[in-house]
């Protein structure tokens, strides 16, 4: 089969669509044939070398969408020739509150989806939303659960509540923006790129600021207009950490899922304690939040947001994409094999 492999890292030119052995399943385990596939910032990290425990070579992907072509020994019937998607989370643990220390993410150091096939454990697949097409349903795995855990299973976002999101226009943020609106949250964004900010209020955000703007805080609060923020998701940290202990409200909540701008050179601790303050961390989901994010998407319609789609062996222009950091919403790869 052919899949797109990863040979060095910190060398993207070593990535190359290559043959590799197909994968045939083992007791409980089932060959999906892959229709459609997304990329994550994990990949392009990967790529980069800037991720734990990297073997190569690997194939890369965590999302995808695809038919069941053979099952296991043990794997139910029922589920040949079924449209699935795949839960990314592989071996969380029976404690919901925390993944186990075999905890590990499709796509390394086990192949992911950015193939002809790929092998998954029986309880990593799902019924692929009817509403959605094969490249709806491959934006989704990765992003929608570790949104939905975010923002109602460690956020607790309740109807009515301000929620911002910082950093929007990557495949979580813009999915947790469609998913905090459809429960009738009022959303607020930043980004360093006005046209972002400008589209994520064209989809519904209530209204955004320039984070790289000096008074960036002022602004949003003159927007918020007297209000504090109930709920702050935030994947950046960085020396913006402060200001949003200072928007959130007293009692608010701060959830915590990514660090792109580093740790703060301070921490103001003085202002999470006297404003009782919740700060939580979270990351992926087990199958429960990934069965109640998929319940949730059909239930709201939702159709995650699509920057771009790639055909297969345009590969490298789709994580050029992914590394100028333009995007708004997921990066898809359609997956045009017979």
């Amino acid at each position: 089969m052919k899949a797109i492999v990863l040979h060095e890292i910190k060398n993207m030119d070593s990535l190359k669509i290559v043959e590799i052995h197909y994968p045939q399943p083992a007791a409980g385990e089932v060959t999906v044939k892959l229709q459609a596939s997304a990329l994550n910032h994990r990949d392009l990290w990967i790529v980069k070398g800037l991720y734990a425990r990297i073997k190569v070579p690997i194939v890369l992907g965590s999302d995808g969408c695809g038919r069941v072509v053979e099952i296991g020994e043990g794997v139910g019937s029922r589920w040949m020739a079924q449209e699935v998607v795949v839960n990314p989370a592989l071996d969380w643990g029976d404690d919901p509150a925390v993944q186990q220390d075999g905890f590990r993410i499709l796509g390394m150091p086990e192949n992911g989806t950015q193939a002809e096939f790929v092998v998954v454990p029986e309880v990593n697949l799902h019924l692929k939303p009817a509403h959605l097409s094969s490249e709806e349903a491959a934006a989704l795995p990765l992003a929608g659960l570790t949104g939905y855990r975010a923002l109602f299973v460690q956020g607790g976002l309740r109807e009515g509540e301000n929620v911002l999101l910082t950093g929007i226009g990557g495949g979580v943020a813009a999915l947790m923006l469609q998913m905090a609106i459809s429960t009738g949250g009022k959303v607020w964004v930043t980004s360093s790129d006005e046209q972002k900010i400008q589209r994520a209020m064209a989809s519904g955000a209530a209204g955004g600021v320039n984070y790289h703007r000096t008074e960036w805080r002022k602004e949003l609060e003159s927007l918020l207009n007297g209000k504090r923020i109930d709920l702050v998701v935030d994947s950046a940290g960085g020396e913006n950490f402060n200001d949003l202990l200072e928007i959130t409200k007293p009692g608010g909540r701060m959830v915590i899922l990514g660090a792109t701008a580093g740790n703060p050179s301070s921490l103001n601790l003085r202002r999470i304690f006297w404003k009782q303050i919740r700060i939580q961390g979270t990351t992926m989901g087990n199958h429960q939040d990934f069965e109640k994010m998929l319940n949730f998407i059909e239930k709201m319609q939702i159709r995650p947001m699509i920057d771009s789609v790639f055909e297969f062996h345009k590969y490298f222009e789709a994580y050029q994409r992914m590394e100028q950091t333009k995007q708004f919403g997921k990066i898809v790869l359609r997956h045009n094999f017979k």
